[in-house]
């Protein structure tokens, strides 16, 4: 695992961009859990670093897709999924696997 961040660098309901290896990956805090995903839609490639968080999932904000933090997937169009990364939080520290 990689220490990507620390947990104050993201707010709740808030989100950063790191850089993991060329790749880069958003991080987004719900209610004090973090979650980290690809920063480009599957769909058509925008970034989601401007996407919404609402009940467990990230909408990408140029055609709304939604995409579940758990698992990447978009129940309304089954054919995208968006990459997830496990994380750990350890004290105040971000850890993502790649």
């Amino acid at each position: 695992m990689i220490a990507v961040a620390n947990i104050s660098d993201v707010p709740n309901y808030g989100k950063k961009v790191v850089t993991v290896s060329a790749q880069e990956i958003l991080l987004v805090n719900v209610k004090g859990t973090v979650y980290a995903c690809e920063n480009e839609c599957p769909h058509q490639g925008s970034p989601m670093s401007g996407a919404v968080i609402k009940e467990g999932s990230i909408s990408c904000p140029r055609h709304g897709y939604r995409f579940s933090l758990l698992d990447g997937r978009c129940a309304e169009h089954p054919e995208y999924s968006l990459k997830i990364f496990p994380v750990t939080v350890d004290g105040d520290q971000i850890l993502i696997d790649i």
